[in-house]
């Protein structure tokens, strides 16, 4: 009865609007009536339609008191569709056809809109909607379409600003089954990609669907992981989608929910809002100004004016009202612009029929549609709901309001704008947007997803291994059928699964053959089964590969990453004759040994200093290269200071330059050297070697390098890998075997003391694990890796599963346990050999020389035998050498002072050499008394016929 009312009431106060128009004109001009058709949906039961076109007639009675001059008046011609997309059509073609209108403003929805444009364009009638928003509308291009209304199009970017600022990687639109939902999926799912999140579901709801199939629909939604839900649908199918959620539990801590402006723009007359606490809600921002106020004032008092009070209490208008005002205030003045200057009476449009009908043929086409479709796209003034202007027939994007439901209202926290994205204040640059209370009355910002709820673990595929077992290990117990996984990357992923902030159940599935076995499998087709969504995840040694990334995501690597090659080394035979020529270089030698080199000047420097310029003897000791005799003579005989100085100088470089040598020397012969039998790739392809690999993806890098397919083998077992390597490539087996970085870890530290490491050759990013695409728990854990790989627990893991053999050493330098023999100073003891041969002839020859007389007697009677002449020489080789300087007793005091006086030069150090100290000439002998006289010598010659004497 109330709603009896307040319709009656408002009808008599629309009526009374239009009709003063022509009543209020002056007498003494002529006023044009302009037909302009209204499509409404269903006045009768939506107070928002209602409303909507109160705002219309009050634009009319507006634009026509501020311009009192204008010769046109619109007369509305007002239709209803009912909501039946043919009953639009229905009207529209009613309106232009036989009531000759000149624009027609609606129809409501975005479908309804679709069928009459194509009317509007046939008949050069312009078609005006404010409430028709889908991006479909765009895409037909008609010239004679003007949406006075936002595109749901330029929300999405406010939408995708709200998901990258909290982090969020996944989100499920839920839109109504028309084609304006369709149409704006699209702009979304771009909009996602831009900020790295992604559409996880679509979820579509019919404009006619029930409670239980709403109901069926959100429990699909409640067992999947996202948590972040956009609504794009009716307010009214709004309404009973909320509630089913907040029935069954999806209005709680842990969900997001964000409205489009469709629905949010309408939240001031919609009556739900209780239900839907903690959203978030895009809406059109429309400032306050003094223009909008003195518009709500003259609204609300025209309506208390002729509706009672107990209707109207409550009564808000929402962005689209003030569109339709504004729509229809541009439209007026277009006409005036065009109708205004032509002739008082409207002329009728050409072919139209004779008869009122609805029929398609013949539609009468509008004289001046040309002329009021650019008069519109000109339109520009400031309007109750912004600036109003046009570019292609739609209105601007401007900023929009992001607001915050609580308590049955909506809060505002922040806005975005096309220049600055998400700010807390409209002028400001600041993007701080907040508080936000969200569902459940939480302060903390959602993950935006959550283990499904349906009570089933993570499925999670590993891959079942013959060799390197190391990393990965699946044993099955027979008896009681129960599988264990184990391994370096199992527990890199428990590891990192404990330090995630929330509980992650999950279960090992081996990723098997039907019949068990793996023959046949890749890591492929391991990946795969993540995209086909037979796994949720892969835990595993997989190698993070270009071709897998597009359809799989990676967590971050959590292994060194490269593809390196192990080859056989080889002992080095170090100890050969010339070793002990090895601890020095050939300058070295060169420096110390010859006589005229810098090092030698501390000789000439010396004797100049201790002896004076003495030209004799700089001449004998720059021939002279044996440095250590010269230092032990020398340093008997300096007396100078300086001189000893100089000489302590070089005594310290000669014992650093002994010590280095002998250290030297010592590792040369005591440490054991190993070097690799080959060093690159190209050493393989140059020698034709057959080389081993262990992943399908080495080999497609072998042969991009080169490598001859029949030249590689595959190996599985790191025992059939070190069996092959023995044998070499020659026998039937490989020279190297090539593959990822940790793998050939494991083999080194368990074959150590045969083989060594290379490379890595090529880059890789190392092992991770395998998720679907955009699954949020990459995010999680990629940090949980970072945080295990950082630390102490990454070391105990490797220690645990990479450890050496206790007997493996450092293969480039190890000691040698084995003993030295001849054949490492052979050429010294040949040098010693052949010099002391040497000596020994030239002393046999200068003997017998200077006793050849001995042997020639041709004198002598009777001559004596061969055997006598042999034994006479033994005799006197066994007597002591009188003349040599040992025996020779000191000479006179005098003497030797007379010899100094008459030569300065000192004796040569092979003539004064002395062993015996006190029967040498040095300044530190003991003098013998004076008085004693010397002994009598006998010569040679005398002993040799003393003894011929006696025989």
């Amino acid at each position: 009865m109330i709603y009896n009312l307040k319709k009656i009431v408002l009808t008599i106060f629309f009526l009374f609007l239009s009709p003063p128009v022509s009543l209020a004109k002056p007498q003494n001009k002529t006023i044009i009536p302009v037909k302009v058709g209204v499509i409404l949906g269903d006045l009768e039961h939506s107070v928002t339609e209602e409303r909507w076109l109160s705002c219309i007639k009050l634009a009319i009675s507006d634009v026509y008191a501020s311009h009192a001059h204008y010769k046109t008046r619109l007369v509305l011609n007002i239709r209803e569709s009912k909501h039946n997309i043919v009953a639009a059509a229905a009207k529209a073609l009613d309106l232009i056809k036989n009531e000759e209108v000149k624009a027609i403003i609606g129809p409501l929805t975005s479908m309804e809109t679709s069928f009459v444009i194509s009317l509007g364009e046939e008949a050069r009638v312009p078609i005006i909607s404010f409430s028709a928003t889908s991006p479909s509308l765009t895409s037909l291009s008609s010239p004679y379409f003007f949406q006075f209304a936002q595109n749901d199009s330029s929300q999405v970017k406010a939408i995708s600003a709200i998901v990258k600022a909290f982090g969020w990687r996944q989100v499920v639109p839920i839109y109504v089954d028309t084609s304006s939902g369709e149409a704006v999926i699209p702009y979304l799912t771009d909009a996602l990609e831009e900020v790295n999140a992604r559409v996880a579901y679509r979820s579509v709801i019919s404009p006619t669907a029930t409670d239980d199939q709403i109901e069926k629909e959100l429990y699909k939604l409640k067992t999947m992981q996202t948590r972040v839900f956009v609504l794009y649908m009716t307010p009214e199918l709004c309404s009973k989608l909320v509630h089913k959620a907040n029935e069954i539990g999806m209005m709680t801590e842990g969900y997001v929910w964000i409205t489009t402006n469709g629905m949010t723009n309408s939240l001031k007359t919609i009556e739900f809002l209780n239900f839907i606490d903690g959203a978030l809600g895009v809406e059109t921002y429309v400032p306050m100004t003094k223009q909008l106020q003195e518009f709500m004032s003259r609204w609300h008092l025209q309506i208390q004016k002729d509706t009672p009070v107990s209707i109207i209490s409550g009564l808000n208008l929402d962005v689209f009202a003030l569109w339709a005002y504004d729509a229809t205030f541009a439209l007026a003045m277009a006409i005036e612009q065009v109708y205004g200057s032509t002739s008082s009476i409207v002329p009728e449009d050409t072919n139209v029929a004779s008869n009122k009908s609805t029929d398609l043929e013949s539609v009468a086409v509008s004289q001046h549609g040309l002329k009021l479709r650019k008069a519109l796209l000109a339109t520009k003034f400031q309007g109750i709901a912004g600036d109003f202007s046009l570019i292609d027939g739609q209105l601007q994007a401007s900023t929009f309001q992001i607001v915050n439901i609580n308590g049955g209202a909506p809060r505002k926290i922040g806005f975005w704008t096309p220049q600055n994205g998400l700010v807390n204040k409209a002028n400001s640059s600041s993007s701080n947007i907040g508080p936000i209370i969200w569902p459940g009355d939480s302060l903390s910002v959602p993950r935006g997803w959550e283990i499904p709820t349906n009570g089933i673990n993570l499925k999670i595929g590993v891959p079942v291994k013959d060799g390197f077992v190391e990393l990965v290990k699946v044993t099955t117990d027979p008896s009681t059928n129960t599988t264990d996984v184990t391994g370096f990357s199992i527990d890199v992923f428990k590891a990192a699964v404990e330090l995630l902030p929330y509980a992650l159940p999950y279960e090992f599935v081996p990723f098997t053959n039907p019949n068990g076995t793996n023959t046949g499998l890749t890591y492929n087709d391991l990946c795969d089964q993540v995209y086909l969504g037979n796994f949720d995840a892969v835990v595993g040694d997989v190698t993070i590969r270009a071709n897998r990334s597009l359809y799989v995501d990676f967590t971050m690597p959590y292994t060194e990453a490269g593809v390196v090659m192990v080859v056989p080394v080889k002992d080095i035979k170090r100890q050969s004759a010339w070793t002990f020529l090895k601890p020095w270089r050939w300058d070295l030698w060169l420096t110390i040994t010859w006589p005229s080199s810098i090092p030698n000047w501390h000789k000439y420097l010396v004797l100049l200093l201790h002896h004076g310029f003495c030209t004799a003897y700089l001449i004998i000791s720059m021939f002279s290269t044996n440095n250590i005799s010269f230092v032990l003579w020398t340093a008997a005989r300096v007396v100078s200071n300086l001189a000893r100085f100089v000489m302590i100088v070089w005594i310290f470089v000669l014992l650093v330059l002994t010590i280095n040598y002998t250290a030297s020397l010592t590792s040369l012969y005591t440490v054991e050297k190993v070097q690799p039998t080959v060093t690159t790739l190209s050493d393989l392809l140059q020698n034709g070697d057959n080389v081993g690999y262990a992943r399908n993806y080495v080999f497609d890098i072998l042969i991009q390098v080169g490598f001859d397919k029949s030249k590689l083998k595959m190996f599985k077992t790191m025992v059939d890998i070190d069996e092959a390597l023995t044998r070499g490539s020659a026998n039937g087996g490989i020279a190297a075997v090539v593959d990822e970085s940790p793998s050939m870890k494991i083999f080194i530290a368990k074959y150590c003391k045969n083989y060594t490491l290379l490379g890595p050759f090529f880059k890789t990013d190392g092992f991770a694990f395998v998720f679907p695409k955009h699954s949020p728990l990459v995010r999680d854990v990629s940090q949980a890796i970072l945080n295990v790989t950082g630390g102490e627990l990454i070391m105990n893991i490797e220690n645990k599963w990479f450890k050496k053999e206790s007997n493996c050493e450092d293969l480039n330098t190890r000691v040698s346990s084995k003993s030295l023999g001849t054949d490492s100073f052979w050429f010294l003891f040949v040098l010693v050999g052949l010099v002391s041969t040497v000596a020994l002839i030239v002393s046999v020859a200068s003997f017998i020389h200077k006793h050849r007389h001995v042997l020639v007697h041709p004198d002598t009677d009777p001559k004596p035998s061969t055997s006598e002449k042999i034994r006479a020489m033994f005799e006197i080789f066994n007597e002591k050498d009188l003349n040599y300087h040992t025996f020779k007793s000191k000479q006179p005091q005098e003497t030797v002072e007379a010899s100094s006086n008459n030569n300065s030069c000192p004796m040569s150090p092979a003539l004064h050499h002395n062993p015996n100290p006190r029967d040498s000439n040095s300044v530190f002998d003991i003098e013998q008394p004076e008085d004693e006289p010397p002994e009598v010598l006998a010569t040679p010659e005398d002993a040799v016929t003393v003894q011929e004497m006696h025989r």
